[in-house]
């Protein structure tokens, strides 16, 4: 019986998707939820599973491939036999018990580890579940291209002309270029953040906060907090979402949007969090973060860092969001100005944490200092309530007692 393996269906946000790997070629057996092939969207990598134990006859799609939703791929025959595959495993004395050190590879990433000459070995995989793409072994030409030429001379150059008979693909010299295909997650970000530019009437307007008070209060019982909350640590941003949370009660058009000529202001505070992964910059998002604790937000943003490492955040995680928060400070940023995440309305932006000299009371101290940046749409947000509502959030982080008393 022919089964017809179709691409999931999409939400309404998500249009398309390139069609990443095969991790089966024809004529292999499938198992019936067994992950088929990769398909990058804007948002993340699907699978897509085997709907019947078979054997894949057909290939519709090749890798590079645009793709919608309910596209038709490939074809499973479920009373087939692997008769193509399983000849070359039998054959294989000691090999067929235990596969090839690169099992997961894709056919189309074979042949460029082969036309290069590379130890797949040697490749660090960022696709799902850790396997080797395209983007992976082009990244580790360019390492190569630009480690020392000594450090691979010494093991196994007869003649100085065997080092460029290598590689002969990869230039070498000071002005090499080489040109690389966008993923399809940079290029939704770069179509956003100029939708974002074009869109709407972006203002930024900044202001520092003493960090010390927090500092000294997460000093304090970081440990205590640790082991009550089953090993769940204290970070600061906790406290920024907290502080962001009573700012946004204070200011409603903050954490509201514009839909056409109306504004939709939200009665529920989703935050999405930047959090860094493979693919680049993600925004998961924390739901209902104002009927949450302190531990129960640590924990969330632990568990969508995780995800986003290990390829495994789904579409509902990076949906939605009435607000957003960005930590370029963990970079070492000192201070930017972050572009809206639309339809939201407003993005903070954290900073690193700089000791810097600061008059109180007519005395000059040494106060760990961080830069504090709010964007927003001046369509829907007047410049008045934008820096109250910033400096609501240095009040109450400069004075973390105001988190508990709500004051």
């Amino acid at each position: 019986m022919r089964i017809e393996v179709r691409v999931p269906v999409l939400p309404e946000s998500v249009a398309e998707g390139t069609l990443l790997n095969w991790h089966k070629q024809l004529g292999d057996a499938v198992s019936r939820d067994e992950n088929l092939v990769d398909i990058e969207t804007d948002k993340v990598v699907l699978d897509v599973p085997a709907p019947k134990d078979g054997v894949l006859i057909e290939v519709l799609k090749n890798e590079g491939d645009t793709v919608a939703g309910e596209d038709v791929i490939a074809v499973i025959d479920t009373e087939a036999k692997a008769e193509a595959g399983a000849p070359a495993a039998a054959e294989a004395p000691a090999a067929a018990e235990k596969p090839a050190a690169a099992p997961d590879l894709s056919p189309a990433v074979r042949k460029l580890v082969a036309e290069h000459d590379l130890d797949s070995s040697k490749i660090s995989g960022t696709g799902k579940g850790g396997r080797i793409i395209k983007e992976d072994v082009l990244n580790f030409i360019e390492t190569q291209k630009q480690a020392p030429v000594e450090a691979p001379a010494p093991a196994a150059a007869p003649a100085p002309a065997a080092a460029p008979a290598a590689a002969p693909a990869v230039p070498l010299g000071d002005r090499a270029e080489q040109r690389v295909p966008m993923t399809r997650l940079r290029t939704r970000i770069a179509e956003r953040l100029v939708e974002a530019q074009q869109t709407a009437a972006m203002l930024t307007t900044f202001n520092e906060v003493n960090m010390q008070p927090v500092m000294e209060l997460r000093k304090r019982y970081k440990d205590k907090f640790e082991k009550d909350n089953d090993g769940t640590r204290l970070g600061f941003m906790s406290f920024f979402i907290k502080a962001a949370i009573a700012g946004l009660q204070r200011y409603p058009e903050v954490n509201a949007s514009i839909d056409g000529s109306d504004i939709v202001y939200h009665g529920y505070y989703d935050i999405g969090v930047a959090v860094s992964g493979p693919r680049g910059l993600v925004v998961p998002i924390l739901r209902d973060v104002d009927q949450m604790s302190f531990a129960g937000i640590e924990q969330g943003i632990t568990d969508y860092g995780k995800k986003a490492q290990s390829g495994q955040l789904t579409m509902e995680d990076l949906t939605g969001g009435t607000f957003t928060i960005s930590n370029g400070g963990v970079f070492g940023s000192l201070v930017s100005t972050p572009i809206l995440n639309p339809p939201q309305s407003a993005i903070l932006g954290m900073h690193k944490i700089q000791e810097r000299p600061m008059a109180e009371n007519g005395q000059v101290v040494i106060r760990p200092m961080m830069y504090l940046a709010l964007t927003y749409d001046h369509r829907i947000i007047d410049g008045r309530e934008a820096v109250r509502f910033l400096v609501a959030i240095k009040e109450a982080l400069e004075d973390p007692a105001r988190l508990l008393l709500q004051v």
